[in-house]
């Protein structure tokens, strides 16, 4: 057994390296530019949301209120006459990245401490880099990745999205794995 604490710096290094990787990823190539699509008549269709005075939140259209009006006339014509969305609404104005990047590495970081919260339980200080990369790369990408195809499942997010999303996943716990596996307690 490992403690935790003994794991501090691969947690945080981890991290970063995941930081960096994903920065790379999503802003020196264009593995995620076809993630989203352009609503034709654009301008037109955020004239029309934007008179209703939607906050931000996420939107289903039609929404029953009930599984008993989900089975109704009335229900089952909006679903078959569509358009069925899903649409997240962002609060309006100059996009800033600060937040989103705060949260992004805290969520690294969490990750990389339930990676060596698992690890530490397994394997003793001067474990083979080997099975430290087994364990904590197993245990990132589960946390990066699994849970991603629900999005697809349940809210109909594009499957190539998801896949996308999960290859960096893949990539994030290689990352955490390799990090892991050279800061090791010897």
């Amino acid at each position: 057994m490992t403690p935790l604490l003994s794991l501090l710096i691969p947690i945080v290094v981890s991290a970063v390296f995941v930081f960096i990787a994903s920065s790379i990823i999503h802003m020196a190539t264009p593995f995620h530019k076809n993630d989203l699509k352009k609503f034709p008549n654009e301008d037109d269709v955020m004239s029309a949301l934007r008179g209703l005075g939607l906050r931000p939140g996420d939107y289903g259209m039609p929404k029953a209120d009930s599984m008993k009006e989900m089975g109704s006339p009335a229900f089952l014509a909006k679903m078959k006459a569509g358009p069925v969305a899903f649409i997240t609404v962002r609060p309006a104005g100059e996009i800033s990245m600060v937040g989103n990047l705060v949260q992004w590495f805290l969520y690294s970081l969490v990750i990389s401490i339930f990676a060596a919260y698992v690890a530490g339980i397994s394997l003793a200080p001067g474990a083979q880099y080997l099975k430290v990369f087994q364990i904590t790369g197993a245990v990132a990408f589960t946390g990066y990745a699994l849970s991603l195809p629900q999005n697809s499942i349940w809210w109909s997010k594009n499957w190539g999205a998801t896949i996308r999303s999960m290859i960096g996943g893949l990539i994030y716990g290689l990352v955490t794995a390799g990090a892991f596996g050279w800061l090791w307690p010897r």
